[in-house]
């Protein structure tokens, strides 16, 4: 389980970033026009949790 996250944290945090940013713009123009921004705030989430515990799991693996 803990080599996921690393493979996560490793591989895919770039990518992750870039959807968390991506979204968090999307949700503050959505606002800004009160528009529906559900999607949005679960894709967030997601890539928001998934760097997280990607995050920690790494640091409580003890890997640099």
């Amino acid at each position: 389980m803990i080599y996921a996250f690393i493979y996560i944290g490793w591989l895919l945090m770039p990518i992750l970033c870039i959807i968390f940013c991506l979204n968090l713009v999307s949700i503050l123009k959505k606002v800004k026009h009160e528009e529906k921004t559900t999607v949005n705030t679960v894709w967030l989430t997601i890539s928001f949790t998934l760097i997280m515990w990607s995050i920690a799991m790494t640091a409580a693996a003890g890997i640099n």
